[in-house]
């Protein structure tokens, strides 16, 4: 060629031209062919024509649940749910739904809602879900939010008329299994309320004690050992340093972090308590909470106080998506030496509480006042601990025959009950 244009090239040139000529041929068809069978297949391709590896689906789970009275049990499972996959979904079971099959919540839809948003280990909340998966809502599960998995406990779930609410999604083989948290139970909570009320009340304290016998199942309910005159009535829950470590984010804050402290008994841990809370980590970068011992509790609130002990009420808490440390078993009063310890930039409050401190002799927050860290903050709710006890009170009758067939459900559970392996 060089040649027919004149030109004297040498010979080793010439070869060196056409080979590379050559070779751009062949990597062209290639690319070509590949573009071609690409097109044809569908199959996604780079300029190059290597075959772009599609970016694995997460997989996704849901659970679903009343989480009437959300305690650190219904927070374990979802914990153990979304451990299966990689994005959880929610269903919480509308009012309608739970009293058709069960008798009337005890705290409404909006309020559960606002406990399983706050829970960390949730993605997504479907609200209003039906109490059984029927087959319309299981197409729409699998198809609409594109679950892969619907999960339960090991505990029987059976709706009014004795069948499996989760039958359809074993036939499907979409259903997977954890394991029940043992030692606690809405059932069981219940009646650690009433028997507070029975001790306090002085009239139809044989309506409470009947009452009372329902919920706490045959249990002997004295005063937790080694309680000190604690309020706490006997829990039934193990509490292990693996289980703490699991709820814990095991992250300290970092060396500029905003740290806020607020500190409070949290029991019967409710919606009010987690919409505190969003405020106050909303004011900096690390939110510590404090949780007074079972004895401060009852010092500061009466001796049938708390309703769960130290341990139940400080996994509730490290639950909570807004919180990332909690001090199990804090002081009463926020010293100096804590302040510098913990590093605390601003100690707060809210409105909304079971007792005034400033009515007491001794402030508690004295010493965060006069170094100018303490803020006080509005509670968005008006819940309090004595707001969920007077909700059982008052409808006692209802939730004693709602509670008739869970209680002989759970003795069931328990006589049958054989080793599941998980956590």
């Amino acid at each position: 060629m060089w040649a027919v244009m004149g030109l004297d090239v040498p010979h080793s040139e010439n070869f060196l031209y056409s080979s590379r000529f050559m070779i751009s041929c062949f990597i062209g068809g290639i690319v070509l062919g590949a573009s071609v069978l690409g097109l044809y297949y569908g199959v996604p391709l780079t300029p190059f024509g290597i075959r772009k590896k599609r970016k694995k689906r997460p997989v996704r789970v849901y659970m679903d649940g009343c989480f009437d009275m959300m305690h650190y049990g219904h927070c374990n499972a979802l914990r153990q749910a979304r451990a299966l996959g990689d994005q959880l979904v929610v269903g919480v079971v509308s009012d309608a739904e739970i009293i058709a099959n069960k008798g009337p919540p005890v705290t409404p839809l909006h309020e559960r809602m606002i406990m399983v948003n706050a829970v960390k280990w949730v993605d997504e909340v479907i609200p209003d879900a039906p109490y059984a998966i029927t087959e319309d809502f299981m197409y729409k599960l699998f198809n609409e939010y594109k679950i892969d998995y619907i999960i339960h406990g090991d505990d029987p779930c059976l709706l009014p008329d004795g069948t499996d609410a989760y039958a359809l999604a074993k036939k499907a083989g979409r259903y997977k299994q954890i394991k029940r948290t043992e030692g606690v139970s809405s059932t069981d909570i219940v009646g650690r309320m009433l028997l507070c009320v029975r001790e306090r009340s002085s009239g139809d304290s044989h309506s409470h004690s009947s009452l009372q016998r329902q919920f706490s199942h045959g249990h002997n309910n004295k005063l937790e050992e080694g309680g000190s005159g604690s309020g706490t009535r006997v829990s039934h829950f193990l509490p292990t340093s693996r289980r703490i470590v699991q709820f814990s984010n095991g992250k300290g804050p970092g060396p500029d972090a905003r740290i806020i402290y607020i500190a409070g008994a949290f029991d019967l841990f409710h919606a009010g308590h987690v919409q505190i809370l969003k405020l106050a980590r909303e004011l900096g970068d690390f939110l510590l909470v404090g949780i007074h011992t079972d004895q401060t509790v009852s010092a500061n609130r009466g001796a049938h106080r708390p309703i769960m002990n130290l341990h139940e009420r400080s996994l509730s808490v490290l639950a909570c998506r807004y919180v990332d440390e909690v001090i199990i078993g804090a002081p009463w009063v926020v010293s100096k030496d804590m302040i510098t310890t913990f590093n605390i930039s601003l100690v707060v409050h809210g409105t909304v509480a079971e007792n005034d401190f400033r009515q007491g002799k001794l402030n508690p927050y004295a010493v965060p006042m006069e170094m100018g860290i303490y803020q006080q903050l509005e509670s968005p709710l008006g819940i309090t601990t004595t707001t969920i006890i007077k909700r059982i009170v008052a409808n006692h009758e209802a939730y004693q025959k709602r509670n008739e067939k869970k209680a002989d459900s759970e003795k069931k559970y328990y006589e049958g009950k054989t080793f599941v392996a998980g956590d």
